[in-house]
C-alpha cells in the first residue's frame, strides 16, 4: 500500500475533505516556453517562425520521479492578406510528464490562435495589444501493474498477481480544456516590454482515478512580465517575471540575465547569455545559453532553497532548452532569450 500511498501524493498535491486537484507542469526556464505560459504569445517572435523544445529532469535520482519534456512550434501566417501593423500567429504544442520512473504518465496537446495589432505611437516604440486562445487536449496513463498494495503482500513480499482490493481504480479519461490570454507590448528599437496575463483549464475536467466527480484539473491563471533593453552595441539585459496560481498552489519567479555578442559589430550570429532566476521559496536557478545564427541552447540547474536541500540525498534538477528561429529574422531587433 505504501506505493499506491505514493501514487495519491503525486495525484492530489492540493486536498482538501470534499474536492481533490490535478496541477500543470511548470518549468525554470519559463521565459523558454512561451505557449505554455500564454496563448497571446504565439507569434509573439522576431522571425517568421519558431521551434522550441524543453527537457526537465526534476529530482534526479535512480527512480528519476520527475521527467517533463515538450515541443512546440508557432508561425506568423497570411501576412500578405493583413495589414502591416498587425500579425495573425498560429502554434501547437506537445508536452509529456512522467513520474514516478513511469508508472504515471500524462500527455498534453494545445492548438493556439493569436492576433496582435499596433495601437499607438509613443515616443520611439509602438503600443501594441494581443490576444490569443487555444483549445487542449490532455490524457494521463497509470501502470497499475508496477503498483504493490497491501492485499498482496503475502508476509514474505509482495505477490502482484493477487487482487489489488481496489475495485474504483480506473484509468482517468482524455479530457478537452480552453486557454485565454492577453498581451500589452511596447516595442522600441532598443527595448521591449510585455505584460500579459493568461488562464487554462476554464472549463475545470474532471481528474480522477477514483470514480470521483469531485476530483477536476482547475483553472491555471498567469500573470507575467518581461523586459529586454541594449546596454551598449555588444550587451543587452533581459529581465522577466512570473506569478502562477492553481488550485491551492501558487509561486513567483523573477530574475534576469545579459546577452553578450561577440562580434565587434553587434552581429547576432554568435551571443552568449547568461543570468540567474529566483523560484520563491523552492530554488535559485542558474542559467547559461548561447544563440548560433538560428539556433539557441539554454541550461538550467536549480539550487534548492527550500527544506528539500536538508535532505540526505540532494535533489538534482536540469533543464534544457533548445530554439530554431525561421530565416527571415531582421537585423536591428533585441535578440532577447525566447522571441
Amino acid at each position: 500500500m505504501k506505493h499506491f500511498r505514493h501514487l495519491l501524493l503525486l495525484l492530489l498535491p492540493g486536498f482538501t475533505a470534499t474536492v481533490t486537484y490535478g496541477q500543470d507542469p511548470s518549468f525554470s526556464q519559463f521565459f523558454s516556453s512561451p505557449l505554455n505560459i500564454s496563448p497571446a504569445l504565439t507569434a509573439r517572435i522576431n522571425s517568421k517562425w519558431r521551434m522550441v523544445s524543453n527537457i526537465r529532469d526534476q529530482w534526479i535520482s535512480p527512480a528519476s520521479p520527475y521527467e517533463t519534456g515538450t515541443i512546440s512550434f508557432d508561425s506568423k501566417a497570411f501576412r500578405k492578406k493583413l495589414p502591416e501593423s498587425s500579425v495573425f500567429g498560429i502554434g501547437g504544442m506537445l508536452m509529456y510528464d512522467a513520474a514516478m520512473a513511469g508508472v504515471m504518465k500524462s500527455t498534453y496537446a494545445s492548438l493556439n490562435l493569436s492576433y496582435n495589432i499596433k495601437i499607438a505611437e509613443g515616443g520611439d516604440g509602438d503600443h501594441r495589444l494581443g490576444v490569443g486562445m487555444g483549445l487542449i487536449y490532455g490524457d494521463k496513463r497509470i501502470d497499475y501493474s508496477r503498483l504493490n498494495f497491501g492485499e498482496q503482500f503475502t508476509g514474505y513480499g509482495f505477490n502482484t498477481n493477487l487482487p489489488t482490493g481496489e475495485s474504483a481504480l480506473t484509468s482517468m479519461k482524455p479530457y478537452i480544456s480552453s486557454s485565454i490570454g492577453l498581451l500589452y507590448s511596447y516595442v522600441a528599437q532598443y527595448a521591449d516590454f510585455d505584460f500579459g496575463v493568461a488562464a487554462f483549464h476554464l472549463n475545470k475536467p474532471k481528474q480522477t482515478v477514483l470514480d470521483d466527480p469531485r476530483q477536476y484539473l482547475p483553472a491555471r491563471y498567469v500573470v507575467h512580465a518581461n523586459f529586454e533593453n541594449y546596454l551598449d552595441e555588444r550587451v543587452v539585459l533581459n529581465t522577466n517575471a512570473i506569478y502562477q496560481t492553481q488550485a491551492r498552489a501558487s509561486y513567483f519567479s523573477v530574475g534576469g540575465g545579459i546577452g553578450y555578442f561577440l562580434s565587434d559589430e553587434g552581429d547576432d550570429d554568435v551571443i552568449l547569455n547568461g543570468g540567474v532566476w529566483y523560484w520563491s521559496n523552492n530554488a535559485v536557478i542558474p542559467y547559461f545559453g548561447v544563440v548560433y545564427k538560428k539556433f539557441q541552447f539554454g541550461l538550467s540547474y536549480d539550487v534548492t532553497v527550500s527544506k528539500l536541500a536538508t535532505a540526505s540525498q540532494k535533489p538534482k534538477t536540469f533543464e534544457l532548452s533548445v530554439i530554431l528561429r525561421g530565416d527571415d529574422r531582421p537585423k536591428g531587433v533585441i535578440p532577447c532569450f525566447w522571441k
